[in-house]
């Protein structure tokens, strides 16, 4: 990774800001040019980790990931850095059977082979022993890098918004 590539992400982490909720679609574009891939098909890789965790499955959702990643979870305040801390996450995340929507969405392309996707999404959990039902908004930050062809999580940002 270049030092022009760090700095690029640094500043586009830096000035992300969460403006206004209901605006889905803001700046998702369709085309990427310069071999960059399109916002939309960057948007589609959450609906592909949100259909991972319908499946229940941990160790399908931790594929996702990158070997390397690191996952700041919503619900835990244990840092995951490795597959099996991430699948340990997923395993108790699982268990309230959340479905996720975004609320609100900012994608950046920063190059062929990277991008960000960050904003602010919902989750409606499932209490396992009770049946009772509860909706968690939570910021949050996807790091994606193309790697052997295909774009996983290399960066997985998430946190409760403090007005609960």
């Amino acid at each position: 990774m270049t030092r022009r590539s760090i700095s690029k992400r640094a500043a586009v982490v830096t000035v992300a800001v969460l403006v206004t909720a209901g605006t889905v679609t803001a700046g998702v574009g369709t085309a990427g040019g310069e071999g960059r891939p399109g916002k939309r098909e960057i948007a589609r890789l959450f609906d592909g980790w949100n259909a991972a965790l319908r499946t229940g499955d941990a160790e399908t959702v931790a594929d996702r990931y990158a070997k390397d990643a690191v996952l700041l979870p919503t619900l835990s305040n244990q840092v995951r850095t490795d597959r099996a801390g991430i699948v340990d996450y997923m395993e108790h995340f699982l268990q309230n059977k959340p479905v996720g929507k975004k609320v609100e969405t900012h994608i950046n392309v920063l190059d062929a082979d990277s991008a960000l996707d960050a904003g602010v999404y919902q989750f409606t959990l499932t209490d396992h022993d009770t049946g009772e039902t509860r909706v968690v908004k939570a910021r949050y930050t996807y790091e994606y890098e193309k790697r052997g062809g295909e774009w996983l999580i290399v960066n997985h940002h998430s946190s409760a918004m403090p007005e609960g």
